[in-house]
Protein backbone atom coordinates (compact mmCIF):
# COMPACT_ATOMS: atom_id res chain seq x y z
CA UNK A 1 0.00 0.00 0.00
CA UNK A 2 0.99 3.63 -0.44
CA UNK A 3 2.84 5.73 2.11
CA UNK A 4 0.64 6.75 5.06
CA UNK A 5 -0.70 10.29 5.00
CA UNK A 6 -2.68 12.17 7.64
CA UNK A 7 -6.04 10.79 8.73
CA UNK A 8 -8.96 13.08 7.94
CA UNK A 9 -12.75 12.97 7.84
CA UNK A 10 -14.69 12.38 4.63
CA UNK A 11 -18.40 12.22 3.81
CA UNK A 12 -19.67 9.04 2.18
CA UNK A 13 -23.00 9.33 0.37
CA UNK A 14 -25.67 6.64 0.36
CA UNK A 15 -29.41 6.27 -0.08
CA UNK A 16 -31.43 7.82 2.73
CA UNK A 17 -32.29 5.16 5.28
CA UNK A 18 -29.29 2.96 4.36
CA UNK A 19 -26.70 4.71 6.56
CA UNK A 20 -26.45 1.97 9.22
CA UNK A 21 -26.21 -0.74 6.55
CA UNK A 22 -23.34 1.15 4.86
CA UNK A 23 -21.61 1.59 8.23
CA UNK A 24 -21.88 -2.17 8.80
CA UNK A 25 -20.68 -3.00 5.27
CA UNK A 26 -17.63 -0.73 5.56
CA UNK A 27 -16.80 -2.16 8.99
CA UNK A 28 -16.93 -5.72 7.64
CA UNK A 29 -14.70 -4.79 4.70
CA UNK A 30 -12.17 -3.10 7.01
CA UNK A 31 -11.87 -6.38 8.92
CA UNK A 32 -11.84 -8.73 5.92
CA UNK A 33 -9.46 -6.59 3.84
CA UNK A 34 -7.16 -5.50 6.72
CA UNK A 35 -7.79 -1.75 6.41
CA UNK A 36 -7.63 -1.08 10.17
CA UNK A 37 -4.52 1.08 9.69
CA UNK A 38 -6.31 3.26 7.11
CA UNK A 39 -9.91 3.57 8.28
CA UNK A 40 -10.48 4.49 11.90
CA UNK A 41 -14.02 5.63 12.69
CA UNK A 42 -17.33 5.41 10.89
CA UNK A 43 -20.07 7.69 12.21
CA UNK A 44 -23.75 7.78 11.36
CA UNK A 45 -24.78 11.10 12.93
CA UNK A 46 -27.81 10.31 15.06
CA UNK A 47 -29.33 11.74 18.19
CA UNK A 48 -31.98 10.56 20.58
CA UNK A 49 -35.05 12.81 20.62
CA UNK A 50 -38.16 12.69 22.83
CA UNK A 51 -41.41 11.30 21.43
CA UNK A 52 -44.32 13.65 22.09
CA UNK A 53 -48.02 12.96 22.42
CA UNK A 54 -50.57 14.74 20.18
CA UNK A 55 -50.95 17.44 22.87
CA UNK A 56 -47.20 18.11 22.85
CA UNK A 57 -46.47 16.45 26.19
CA UNK A 58 -43.72 13.87 26.67
CA UNK A 59 -44.79 10.32 25.81
CA UNK A 60 -43.83 7.57 28.24
CA UNK A 61 -43.43 3.82 28.00
CA UNK A 62 -44.02 1.53 30.94
CA UNK A 63 -42.06 -1.67 31.44
CA UNK A 64 -42.12 -3.78 34.62
CA UNK A 65 -43.96 -0.97 36.42
CA UNK A 66 -41.25 1.58 35.58
CA UNK A 67 -42.27 4.59 33.52
CA UNK A 68 -39.54 6.06 31.29
CA UNK A 69 -39.65 8.81 28.65
CA UNK A 70 -40.21 7.46 25.15
CA UNK A 71 -37.52 8.43 22.65
CA UNK A 72 -36.58 7.72 19.07
CA UNK A 73 -33.37 7.96 17.07
CA UNK A 74 -33.20 10.73 14.49
CA UNK A 75 -30.62 10.74 11.71
CA UNK A 76 -29.10 14.23 11.59
CA UNK A 77 -27.76 13.85 8.04
CA UNK A 78 -29.89 11.42 6.02
CA UNK A 79 -27.92 9.92 3.13
CA UNK A 80 -24.51 10.63 4.67
CA UNK A 81 -21.98 8.63 6.67
CA UNK A 82 -18.82 10.24 8.10
CA UNK A 83 -15.59 8.27 7.88
CA UNK A 84 -12.20 9.03 9.40
CA UNK A 85 -9.53 7.61 7.16
CA UNK A 86 -6.16 8.00 5.53
CA UNK A 87 -6.90 8.65 1.86
CA UNK A 88 -4.90 6.32 -0.34
CA UNK A 89 -5.80 4.88 -3.73
CA UNK A 90 -6.57 1.57 -2.02
CA UNK A 91 -8.70 2.93 0.86
CA UNK A 92 -10.59 5.24 -1.51
CA UNK A 93 -11.30 2.33 -3.86
CA UNK A 94 -12.41 0.07 -1.00
CA UNK A 95 -14.85 2.64 0.45
CA UNK A 96 -16.40 3.80 -2.81
CA UNK A 97 -16.93 0.18 -3.93
CA UNK A 98 -18.65 -0.87 -0.71
CA UNK A 99 -22.25 -2.04 -1.25
CA UNK A 100 -24.64 0.85 -0.58
CA UNK A 101 -22.08 3.62 -1.11
CA UNK A 102 -23.15 5.98 -3.90
CA UNK A 103 -20.08 8.20 -3.71
CA UNK A 104 -17.78 10.30 -1.57
CA UNK A 105 -18.72 13.98 -1.24
CA UNK A 106 -16.14 16.37 -2.61
CA UNK A 107 -14.97 14.15 -5.46
CA UNK A 108 -15.40 15.79 -8.84
CA UNK A 109 -14.99 12.52 -10.75
CA UNK A 110 -12.35 11.56 -13.27
CA UNK A 111 -10.23 9.89 -10.59
CA UNK A 112 -10.05 13.08 -8.53
CA UNK A 113 -9.81 12.20 -4.83
CA UNK A 114 -12.39 13.85 -2.56
CA UNK A 115 -11.63 16.80 -0.34
CA UNK A 116 -11.82 16.17 3.41
CA UNK A 117 -14.31 17.77 5.77
CA UNK A 118 -12.73 20.60 7.78
CA UNK A 119 -11.89 19.86 11.41
CA UNK A 120 -14.24 22.66 12.53
CA UNK A 121 -17.21 21.24 10.58
CA UNK A 122 -16.53 17.75 11.86
CA UNK A 123 -16.19 18.98 15.43
CA UNK A 124 -19.74 20.36 15.25
CA UNK A 125 -21.08 17.02 14.00
CA UNK A 126 -19.26 15.01 16.67
CA UNK A 127 -20.25 17.36 19.49
CA UNK A 128 -23.92 17.22 18.48
CA UNK A 129 -23.66 13.51 19.14
CA UNK A 130 -21.81 14.02 22.42
CA UNK A 131 -18.55 12.66 21.03
CA UNK A 132 -15.52 14.61 22.24
CA UNK A 133 -11.90 13.87 21.29
CA UNK A 134 -9.02 14.95 23.51
CA UNK A 135 -7.57 16.67 20.43
CA UNK A 136 -10.57 19.06 20.35
CA UNK A 137 -9.44 20.70 23.58
CA UNK A 138 -6.20 21.82 21.94
CA UNK A 139 -7.99 24.40 19.79
CA UNK A 140 -9.71 26.12 22.75
CA UNK A 141 -8.15 28.44 25.29
CA UNK A 142 -9.22 30.98 27.91
CA UNK A 143 -10.39 34.18 26.19
CA UNK A 144 -11.76 32.47 23.06
CA UNK A 145 -15.21 33.54 21.81
CA UNK A 146 -17.55 30.56 21.62
CA UNK A 147 -21.16 29.80 20.87
CA UNK A 148 -23.20 27.49 23.07
CA UNK A 149 -24.97 24.98 20.82
CA UNK A 150 -27.09 22.96 23.30
CA UNK A 151 -29.10 23.39 26.46
CA UNK A 152 -30.61 26.35 28.24
CA UNK A 153 -28.19 28.87 26.74
CA UNK A 154 -28.22 27.53 23.17
CA UNK A 155 -27.22 30.11 20.50
CA UNK A 156 -25.72 32.51 23.04
CA UNK A 157 -22.12 33.61 22.53
CA UNK A 158 -19.59 34.27 25.24
CA UNK A 159 -15.95 34.12 26.25
CA UNK A 160 -14.23 31.15 27.86
CA UNK A 161 -13.01 31.95 31.37
CA UNK A 162 -11.87 28.43 32.33
CA UNK A 163 -11.61 24.91 30.92
CA UNK A 164 -11.84 21.79 33.07
CA UNK A 165 -10.66 19.00 30.76
CA UNK A 166 -10.85 16.42 33.54
CA UNK A 167 -14.61 16.98 34.05
CA UNK A 168 -15.33 17.94 30.43
CA UNK A 169 -16.77 21.33 31.38
CA UNK A 170 -16.12 24.92 30.37
CA UNK A 171 -17.02 28.16 32.14
CA UNK A 172 -18.27 30.76 29.66
CA UNK A 173 -18.98 34.40 30.46
CA UNK A 174 -22.21 35.39 28.69
CA UNK A 175 -24.44 38.44 28.75
CA UNK A 176 -27.67 37.34 30.43
CA UNK A 177 -30.40 39.89 31.22
CA UNK A 178 -27.93 42.69 30.52
CA UNK A 179 -25.30 41.41 32.93
CA UNK A 180 -22.14 39.42 32.47
CA UNK A 181 -22.85 35.99 33.91
CA UNK A 182 -20.54 32.98 34.15
CA UNK A 183 -22.21 29.68 33.17
CA UNK A 184 -20.80 26.18 33.29
CA UNK A 185 -21.52 24.06 30.23
CA UNK A 186 -20.29 20.74 28.90
CA UNK A 187 -17.36 21.00 26.49
CA UNK A 188 -19.50 19.20 23.91
CA UNK A 189 -21.95 22.15 24.01
CA UNK A 190 -19.62 24.80 22.59
CA UNK A 191 -18.06 25.65 19.23
CA UNK A 192 -15.85 28.53 18.13
CA UNK A 193 -17.66 31.61 16.87
CA UNK A 194 -17.29 32.29 13.16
Amino acid sequence: MAELAEKQWYVVTTYSGHEKKVEYNIQRRIESMNFGDYIFRIVVAEEEIPVLNKDGSQAYVEKNGIKTPKTKIKNLYPGYVFIEMIMTDESWYMVRNTPGVTGIAGSSGGGQKPTPVSAKEMETVLKRMGMVDDSMYESYKVGDRVKIIHGTFANIEGEISSIDKENGSVRVNIIFFGRQTPVDVEFSEIIHCD
